[in-house]
């Protein structure tokens, strides 16, 4: 049988709708306060836009100003896009040593990029993932190396690289910069984030180590891989100081060393610009090429799994 509800029960269903129905309307009100109204909206809209003008604008005056005629530069009128010339462009491209210095720069920073990426996600794997007596210590002694300056291993650096022959060698110039803790680091809190089922269906598999490293790590870890690529790539491609060093010869100088002994040598300001307009282009295709993994391995590495 079916129990006939009593008016008071009937008002108290009542009131609990309303009740629930207040409640809502109240969340909805709290919501739509935190909302920007919309002068915040229009504020907060040309705030982005002058942040993005002041950002972009070095672009913009670099490259307008690398299309400029040889002569003097005239400040505003020069920021206008006219006259252009491509001269610039034209001694650059054409000076033999400038595409030497390109070539230099490219072996650098692409052999640098991959010996990295393979040397710390085995580093990271094994202190991730396996067990070996003395790993802590060994673990946080190799990262206490991110403490040390970087300058003060230069001297030491150049001493070993110039007993051993390395000077305006490329693996002179490729060896110290090898040994990444902070590569390291991220590699190892990425892995060891991953699940430990996976590990324990392939060691039950029969994987072996090299096979769970190649098959399984490097599939899983390709967002941090492409993180860090960019970040050793821009790293090698802007460097200064180790190639200075080592490259003293004219040969072996990189983009960087050598747009700086042309503006040590007096070099018209257009030349110059094109130089670094040269050099810029690949770092931003190297990030466009990486953007996805980029952003999607700055997003997991800070999400513990």
């Amino acid at each position: 049988m079916t129990a006939l509800s009593t008016p008071a029960a009937l008002d108290a269903d009542v009131g609990a709708g309303a009740a629930g129905d207040g409640g809502s309307s109240r969340h909805g009100r709290a919501y739509r306060a935190l909302e920007p109204s919309r002068t915040g909206r229009t504020v907060r809209a040309v705030l982005l836009f002058l942040a993005a003008l002041v950002t972009l604008f070095p672009f913009y005056a670099m490259v307008v100003l690398s299309f400029k005629p040889t002569g003097a530069v005239v400040m505003p009128e020069a920021l206008l896009p006219w006259p252009l010339s491509t001269e610039a462009y034209e001694h650059v491209l054409g000076a033999e040593s400038v595409l030497r210095w390109t070539l230099n720069t490219l072996v650098y920073s692409v052999v640098s990029v991959v010996a990295v990426l393979f040397l710390a996600s085995l580093a990271g794997y094994a202190f991730a993932r396996k067990r070996f007596p003395g790993k802590e210590v060994m673990f946080w002694s190799f990262i206490a190396m991110i403490m040390v300056p970087y300058h003060v291993t230069l001297v030491p650096s150049f001493i070993v690289i110039s007993e051993a022959g390395g000077v305006n060698t490329y693996w002179g110039l490729i060896l110290p910069t090898l040994a990444n803790a902070q590569a390291v680091f991220l590699m190892r809190q990425f892995i060891k984030s991953l699940p430990d089922e996976l590990f324990e269906a392939a060691m039950l598999d029969g994987c072996s180590e090299w096979r769970m490293y190649v098959s399984m790590v490097l599939p899983l870890i390709k967002p941090i891989l492409a993180t860090l690529g960019v970040f050793v790539f821009l790293w090698h491609w802007n460097d200064f100081l180790w190639p200075l060093i080592v490259g003293q010869s004219s040969d072996m100088r990189t983009l960087t060393t050598g747009l700086a002994s042309l503006n040590a040598e007096n070099a018209p300001l257009n030349v110059v610009l094109a130089g670094s307009v040269v050099a810029f282009v690949p770092i931003f295709m190297a990030y466009l090429v990486g953007q996805r993994y980029f952003t999607e391995g700055v997003t997991m590495t800070g999400v513990k799994g």
